[in-house]
């Protein structure tokens, strides 16, 4: 691991200009400097590198980011391997923090079995090119396939003989240690006669990569000789410390820069389907191996691209079996299309009668988003039946619910109500009261995991400052050195912001999670203003705070005091971006020589990286949340009368917004319908109203009628 030091180093050397200029001709564009996108076919120059900023920005491709995020794009490298690329580039010797004696036996353990892949990967070949049975079996195997030969070396193709225990013989001879041929899986030993045989013989091999090329296990596929009878034609390499088959993405290591350039991938289910498309031209495509879709493959996929579509041969079982996995891309803001070939055909069989023009065109011309696709397919089994028309709905329900975009979601109920031809009330209903029920499943999974430990000994609920901790006139000059802020118990009791009780705010924010409410827009820019808080400042000491027990005082920080006022009211961050930001800064704001804007501008996560670079570099996001009458410093002097401020504001349109959704609800017949119902939503709306009135005092920046 890298240490932070270390990694400030690089940071502060890498230059955005220099960077890019590696990979790209700049011309000067007034203070910034413009040229050709490398992440997409840019014929006029629409990328954008800020010398000022150190940040790069395709302005038609989105693309773009910090020196680091530059690299990994372009590069295709992790976070690590970006660090140590610039490290490299500036001369910086790289720092790793000492590992423990565990941590060096588990990286030796890993390293170990790597190496021994990566020697099996190149014997597999040589025993299918260069013996007689591997030419006359395997390699002939692949041809009769319609392989072409590139195609066979691209994906590094080949054979293990039909012998009890060649490769185990081979690799002992060549030193390999006995104990990781044995964790690869490469062999197996059979503990009654403690006899080792290989896994893979008399299989052709496919072997599996990861992102950056190492070959992490192997697929072998029994020959189409030997197939008559058995059930499992395929067999892989069992999990191990370097392979999760739920990880990994067979053809995504060859499909990567094709998935960025097109921005979009294909989905199939076997090997030879990947290599099939690549070899009509179609080089954007992975394979799940066979398995039901993970989150981690799709994770992986959201990398490169939000776009996906997913191809299906005309076998109605398996359609429906992978609509789960359908639902899980949908979760993840996937933007899914779907894609059926005609029957009895595969994309590698169907390649092979269809030359690549033909075979692309028909990729591009058939297909046909998810809504469509399952509603026609159910549609086909309802056949007028009410009883199988209401579960159709219910179906389609549950996929629209996971859609975690609002306006996305809203436009595919749109659809839905079309195709289904419904009034799109009934199923926007339907719609939210599964996301209801998600919402509380989900509630009730946090309760049992274990909750990141609160904020121990602290008075409750230390905002705002007590009236007279900035006089109105009185002289705040940054040259002065000005005494802390201490917040006492007499001062909360002067605090007039804590009016209502945790629950109903509590309540009134998890009731707005869903994101059905049409009035989410200032309730989701409050919530921005609070990340853009952390990001610039989450690590900084906003006040002290008294112990109530011991008496003494501590230092509170931004990040602190969001979280403790979040969990005073029993109440999170709507958004997981802006939930995982708080998170990671809670992590990480105690250690030695942190700071928020540095870390999270240059996080990992592209897309984390780019908000805290847009909240970083907007100097007038927090221009309306000045109190009245006190004196204008700079935002980090302001810290303690801002946040309180804003807190409020945040709370209060939490409470705004259930309301607003309860006044919706209540014009469903089906609320009105049930009076109990009906007068507990009103009795929320009054005790709201109340909450309201008091907090919108402390905003003091409108009136509440």
């Amino acid at each position: 691991m890298i240490d932070r030091l270390t990694v400030d180093r690089i940071l502060d050397a890498a230059n955005i200009v220099d960077v890019v200029s590696d990979f790209v001709t700049l011309k000067r564009a007034g203070a910034n400097l413009k040229g050709l996108c490398p992440f997409h076919d840019d014929r006029t120059p629409s990328f954008m590198v800020s010398p000022s900023k150190n940040i790069c920005k395709c302005f038609a491709c989105g693309k773009g980011g910090t020196p680091v995020h530059f690299i990994m794009e372009h590069e295709q490298l992790t976070y690590p391997d970006a660090l140590r690329y610039l490290a490299k580039k500036y001369h910086i010797e790289i720092k790793e923090r000492e590992q423990t004696d565990e941590e060096k036996a588990e990286q030796s353990e890993r390293e170990s079995m790597f190496v021994v892949n990566e020697w099996a990967n190149e014997w597999f070949q040589k025993q299918m090119n260069d013996t007689v049975d591997g030419r006359a079996i395997g390699l002939a195997y692949f041809r009769q396939r319609g392989f072409r030969d590139d195609i066979i070396k691209k994906f590094q193709l080949g054979f293990c003989p039909d012998k009890y225990d060649a490769q185990w013989q081979a690799a002992k001879a060549e030193g390999y240690n006995e104990e990781y041929i044995l964790k690869t899986g490469l062999c197996i030993r059979n503990e009654q006669t403690g006899k080792v045989y290989d896994r893979f013989r008399n299989r052709v091999i496919f072997p599996i990569h990861t992102i950056s090329g190492k070959v992490v296990g192997f697929g072998g596929r029994v020959l189409d000789s030997r197939t008559k009878g058995v059930q499992v034609k395929y067999q892989n390499s069992p999990e191990s410390a370097i392979y999760s088959k739920k990880r990994e993405l067979y053809g995504l290591f060859q499909a990567k820069q094709s998935i960025v350039k097109n921005e979009l991938c294909y989905l199939v289910e076997g090997y030879t389907d990947v290599m099939a498309m690549h070899q009509q031209g179609v080089e954007n495509v992975v394979a799940s191996s066979g398995t039901s879709l993970t989150e981690e493959q799709i994770r992986a996929i959201h990398r490169f691209t939000e776009n996906i579509v997913v191809i299906y041969d005309g076998d109605a079982a398996g359609i429906k079996a992978s609509q789960r996995g359908i639902d899980m891309l949908l979760a993840e803001g996937m933007n899914v299309k779907l894609l059926l070939l005609p029957d009895g055909e595969d994309p590698d069989s169907f390649a092979r009668k269809h030359t690549a023009t033909e075979y692309q065109d028909y990729l591009r011309d058939h297909q046909v988003d998810f809504i469509h696709f399952k509603t026609n397919l159910l549609l086909q089994e309802a056949q007028n039946d009410p009883i199988k028309l209401s579960r159709l709905v219910n179906n389609i329900v549950q996929s629209l619910a996971v859609i975690p975009d609002d306006i996305t979601r809203t436009f595919y109920i749109k659809e839905t109500a079309q195709t289904l031809e419904m009034d799109e009330r009934l199923i926007t209903s339907a719609v939210a009261k599964v996301m209801k029920q998600q919402r509380e499943e989900r509630r009730k999974q946090k309760e049992r995991e274990d909750s990141p430990p609160a904020l121990q000994g602290l008075t409750p609920n230390p905002s705002p400052v007590g009236e007279g901790s900035f006089e109105e006139g009185a002289d705040t000059s940054a040259n002065e050195e000005q005494a802390p802020i201490i917040v006492t118990p007499e001062d909360i009791e002067q605090s007039s912001t804590k009016v209502t009780a945790p629950s109903l705010i509590g309540r009134a924010g998890g009731e707005s999670a869903g994101g059905e409410s049409t009035g989410s827009g200032s309730f989701l820019k409050t919530e921005a203003l609070l990340v853009q808080m952390i990001v610039r400042h989450g690590e900084k000491v906003m006040c002290d705070v008294e112990d109530e027990e011991s008496g003494e005082q501590r230092p509170m920080t931004v990040v602190e005091y969001i979280q403790y006022s979040l969990e005073s009211d029993g109440i999170q961050l709507r958004s997981p971006l802006h939930r995982r930001i708080l998170d990671e800064a809670l992590d990480h704001f105690r250690e030695e020589g942190f700071r928020c804007d540095r870390y999270f501008q240059n996080h990992p996560d592209i897309t984390i990286a780019n908000l805290a670079n847009e909240l970083g570099h907007d100097p007038e996001a927090l221009s309306k949340i000045h109190s009245k009458g006190i004196t204008v410093k700079p935002e980090e002097e302001r810290l303690v009368e801002l946040l309180p401020h804003l807190m409020t504001d945040y709370k209060l349109a939490i409470v705004e917004e259930r309301m607003r959704n309860i006044m919706l609800e209540m014009r469903q017949p089906e609320v009105l319908a049930d009076k109990e119902g009906c007068m507990m939503l009103m009795k929320e709306y009054q005790e709201l109203k109340a909450v309201q009135k008091e907090l919108g005092k402390q905003c003091g920046d409108r009136v509440i009628g």
